[in-house]
């Protein structure tokens, strides 16, 4: 004897109608600028990935009608359109906030001590792993490596980094955004709506007076690894010996494989380290008092 799927307690559901498009006005500015976006591309099917970030910045994340838009302009499916908009998690498929706070739990950052920075996140503003504020400002996750292990823990907001950062300071920086108080990133651009962002991302410029030159470069700490890689000669510093003795008077002038770091000397404990003989540290300017 067969069961339905009803008697299953499976419901097959009824198909998606299709996305509403958008107002007359907003498709036609849309037009507008998707037909630049994709002038710089020989195949227009390339410009896929700006389009998604045009659509994005009109509503703060990629909708059914945003994803609809993008097919009928490229000549695609809206299938092939879903596929790519679901695979990168640069695309929110949600309503999300004006700031995107994304603290990195990979290796580096983690041992750092990036999750308990994502904890106390977690806690301080009461929402889980990609979810938004009831105001609507600050929407928490968790990402991957964000290519700046030499300033973990490292925590971007709009993609724009914050460095070297700690529980109390990451709580202190989403309480200013909330607040709309001024927050400037350690590196990079001043910071922008997440909405902003997306534009800037599709291709178009920052028109904010100074944001441009404000970009900068990589910090000095990335400069001198990427030194060391070309194979150039570190600066000269003088070496204590570990042992207590005699300092040499000498001046140690280290190879290019040697690994500069100030964690290549004994560290009393780690924030990572609950468990060792003298305590874990607490926040900055507390280390050694643990």
């Amino acid at each position: 004897m067969t069961t339905s799927s009803s008697e299953q307690g499976v419901s097959l559901g009824m198909p998606e109608l299709p996305a509403p498009d958008y107002p007359d006005d907003v498709r036609t500015r849309l037009e507008r600028d998707a037909r630049e976006i994709i002038a710089r591309y020989p195949d227009s099917r390339s410009a896929l990935l700006p389009l998604l970030h045009l659509v994005q910045s009109e509503e703060g994340h990629v909708t059914r009608t945003g994803m609809r838009f993008c097919a009928d302009v490229l000549g695609l499916t809206t299938a092939e359109v879903t596929a790519v908009a679901t695979f990168y998690t640069m695309y929110r498929r949600k309503p999300s906030g004006d700031y995107q706070v994304g603290v990195c739990t990979n290796t580096l950052c983690a041992v750092m001590g990036g999750d308990a920075i994502f904890e106390a996140l977690q806690e301080h503003l009461g929402v889980g792993n990609g979810e938004t504020t009831d105001d609507g400002k600050v929407t928490l996750e968790h990402i991957e490596c964000n290519a700046a292990c030499d300033y973990a823990p490292v925590v971007m907001v709009n993609w724009e980094f914050f460095d070297n950062q700690n529980p109390a300071s990451v709580k202190r920086l989403v309480d200013d955004l909330r607040a709309g108080r001024p927050v400037t990133p350690t590196r990079g651009a001043p910071l922008c709506t997440f909405k902003e962002t997306a534009r800037i991302l599709a291709g178009f410029p920052d028109e904010r007076d100074g944001a441009t030159e404000a970009g900068g470069s990589a910090g000095p700490a990335s400069l001198v690894g990427l030194r060391l890689a070309k194979g150039e000669a570190a600066p000269a510093r003088v070496v204590h010996p570990r042992d207590g003795g005699p300092q040499d008077a000498a001046v140690h002038q280290p190879s290019p494989a040697e690994h500069l770091s100030s964690h290549d000397a004994p560290q009393a404990t780690s924030a990572s380290d609950p468990s060792h003989p003298q305590g874990p540290v607490g926040d900055v300017g507390e280390e050694g008092e643990g």
